[in-house]
């Protein structure tokens, strides 16, 4: 079981999202903006990071830049495709990025595989 900070603006998606890490028996502690998950990133201990890719006072990019430089591997889910061709300032192959709408189960793949790597030995 992995503790998992999920930043998601979407309330809809945000409940999804929290069912299927819930049922995949991770704890989950979820945030609909930036700052208040750049708060919880900052105040509690995290195994992955799951984050929108675009937040409205934020990025994703931005919170696993955060979660980076305290060691936790970060997820980053969009729904907007042309954020992956558009937005020279973000380095997309720094983190793992899943494009919306995401299936359960691979979602529950990508949090596997991320967890994985961060516990692989460098």
């Amino acid at each position: 079981m992995a503790r998992i900070l999920l930043v998601e603006d979407d309330i809809d998606v945000c409940t999804v999202f929290e069912q299927i890490l819930l049922d995949a028996e991770h704890e989950v502690d979820s945030s609909e903006t930036f700052r208040g998950g750049s708060e919880l990133i900052g105040s509690r201990d995290y195994d992955l990071v799951i984050a929108d890719g675009r937040l409205k006072d934020g990025t994703g990019a931005m919170l696993a830049d955060i979660a980076r430089n305290k060691g936790v591997p970060a997820l980053i889910v969009t729904g907007d495709a042309t954020i992956l061709r558009h937005s020279a300032a973000v380095d997309f192959l720094r983190y793992r990025w899943l494009l919306k709408p995401v299936r359960p189960q691979t979602l529950v793949e990508a949090v596997a595989a991320a967890l994985r790597d961060r516990a692989a030995p460098h």
